[in-house]
C-alpha cells in the first residue's frame, strides 16, 4: 500500500487537538506501514504539547515535531522537509489542527492520487467569515498580477501532494518562508503541473482563539508582496 504522511502545524490548540487527532488518525491507520500523522507543535504556551504526548500512547503512528519554530509557515516548511527525508513516503497530505477541515472529505482526494500530482481544496464558502474569504480572493488576484497564474484558492490547508512534487519546489523558498502553501500552489500552476482543485467545506474554528488578527494579516500581506517579487525574479 502507498505510504502517506498527514502533516499539521499546531499552536495553542488545546481545545481542538484531541478531537482533530481522533478524526484524522484513521486515515493513516489503513495505509502503508510507514504512514504517519505528524504534528509540528513548537512554541505553544497552553496544554497542546502535553495533550499530544498523552495521545501518542494511544496512537503509535502519531509523531510530534517540537523544534520547528513558532510561526505557521516555518512549521509547514519543516513538516514538508521531514516527509521528503523519509524515502518510503509517496504522498503528503496537509491540513490544519484547528478543526476547520472535514476528514470525511479526504478519501475523495486519496482516490485521485494516481491521476494527479496534487489535489488541492478550494473553499468557495468559509465558515470563518467573509473577511477571510475576501483576503483569499485578493491574494489570488495578486498572484495573477505578479505570476500570471489563475488559482481558485491559493492557501487552502487541504492538499494531497506527491512527495516528489513537493521536493521539486520546496528549495525555491527560504526555510523560514511564511506562505509555503501559497507558493507551492503558484509553482504548480506556473510550471503546468498536473493538478486538480476540488471544492471542500470549511467550518468555523471549533475552539480556542485564532492567533492571526487583522493587524497581523496586514503585516503578513505587505511582507508577502515583497517576497512574491523576489521569488518571481528567481523563476
Amino acid at each position: 500500500m502507498d505510504n502517506l504522511y498527514i502533516v499539521m502545524p499546531a499552536y495553542n490548540e488545546e481545545a481542538n487537538i484531541e478531537s482533530v487527532v481522533e478524526e484524522w488518525y484513521p486515515h493513516i491507520a489503513d495505509k502503508g506501514s510507514e504512514s504517519r500523522l505528524v504534528i509540528a507543535d513548537s512554541g505553544s504556551t497552553d496544554r497542546t504539547h502535553s495533550i499530544l504526548l498523552s495521545l501518542k500512547k494511544r496512537y503509535p503512528r502519531l509523531e510530534i515535531l517540537s523544534d520547528t519554530g513558532k510561526q505557521h509557515g516555518p512549521k509547514l516548511m519543516a513538516l514538508y522537509q521531514y516527509a521528503i527525508c523519509m524515502d518510503k513516503v509517496e504522498y503528503v497530505f496537509q491540513t490544519d489542527s484547528d478543526g476547520q477541515t472535514n476528514a470525511a472529505e479526504f478519501e475523495t482526494f486519496w482516490k485521485l492520487r494516481k491521476q494527479y500530482e496534487a489535489v488541492i481544496g478550494k473553499r468557495n464558502q468559509r465558515g470563518d467569515g467573509i473577511f477571510r474569504l475576501l483576503v483569499e480572493r485578493v491574494l489570488c488576484m495578486i498572484l495573477y498580477f505578479i505570476f500570471g497564474v489563475r488559482v481558485p484558492d491559493a492557501n487552502a490547508p487541504f492538499r494531497l501532494m506527491k512527495t516528489s512534487l513537493i521536493e521539486k519546489y520546496l528549495n525555491k523558498m527560504p526555510s523560514d518562508y511564511n506562505l509555503p502553501n501559497v507558493m507551492l500552489t503558484t509553482y504548480f500552476k506556473y510550471y503546468s503541473e498536473n493538478i486538480r482543485f476540488i471544492q471542500i467545506s470549511f467550518k468555523p474554528r471549533q475552539g480556542g482563539k485564532n492567533s492571526i488578527n487583522l493587524v497581523k494579516i496586514m503585516k503578513i500581506g505587505w511582507k508577502a508582496l515583497r517576497d512574491f517579487y523576489c521569488l518571481k525574479e528567481k523563476l
